[in-house]
């Protein structure tokens, strides 16, 4: 999420993603920290050959958005229907309230609320330049970095795959001119189905508006079929 209109970028890239500018005060007591925890005790050889996060073209899913050092932990859904995306946190009744979508080959993002954060109505709904859609997105996912399998610990204990991906700007040769990183998320899917999507986290640029620049989603329920993806009147038509 500069404002927070376009704070978003995605890698949250990811994946509604996402870019923002300001200070914001501590809020009440911090919300618990999502947990992933290695197995405990010598474990056999994974013989299993680990497939990088795919985003599926429908899918349903439901979970908590969380933004630790406010203090923040409200609804979150992120819906699929025929490779257009969305996602949304809170709502007109919780301390933060924003959507994201990939739409007809466009990435858009919408802030309505964000605590100490003036964002003076009408808010706009920012169209990210340049084409973006689904593919464009699994495409970077295969470039993610695996970093093992791992169990996230709840009411259910749910087995993982945990993987990395980056954003880098600057020059492309590492060592030979300036480069920065924009962006960093951590996925975490389904053992089984890489295309099941448990948990990520995303710390960068996209995260401005937090003061320790990372936000959490974690998703109790994903399933497989279409689910309800709308473009708000105030965005601007798709690119064509």
């Amino acid at each position: 999420m500069a404002s927070r209109r376009t704070r978003r970028t995605l890698v949250s890239v990811v994946a509604g993603g996402l870019f923002a500018l300001g200070v914001v005060a501590p809020g009440p007591e911090a919300a618990p920290l999502p947990r992933a925890a290695q197995a405990d005790g010598p474990t056999a050889p994974d013989p299993r050959e680990p497939r990088p996060p795919l985003l599926p073209a429908d899918f349903q899913g439901t979970g908590r958005y969380i933004v630790r050092d406010l203090g923040i932990d409200v609804p979150f859904t992120w819906q699929g229907r025929d490779g257009n995306s969305q996602m949304t946190a809170g709502g007109p009744d919780h301390p933060i309230w924003f959507t994201n979508l990939i739409y007809e080959n466009t990435l858009y993002t919408l802030t309505y609320r964000w605590p100490n954060i003036p964002l003076y109505p009408p808010q706009l709904c920012s169209k990210v330049p340049g084409f973006f859609n689904r593919q464009i997105f699994n495409d970077k996912l295969k470039t993610a970095r695996y970093v093992g399998p791992e169990i996230l610990q709840g009411d259910q204990n749910r087995h993982v795959d945990h993987w990395r991906v980056g954003v880098v700007g600057g020059s492309t040769v590492p060592g030979e001119f300036f480069r920065f990183p924009l962006a960093l998320g951590d996925i975490y899917v389904d053992q089984h189905d890489p295309s099941r999507w448990r948990q990520v986290l995303q710390f960068g640029l996209q995260n401005l508006f937090d003061p320790e620049l990372d936000e959490w989603f974690t998703l109790d329920t994903f399933e497989h079929r279409p689910g309800e993806v709308t473009l708000p009147d105030r965005c601007p038509p798709p690119t064509p």
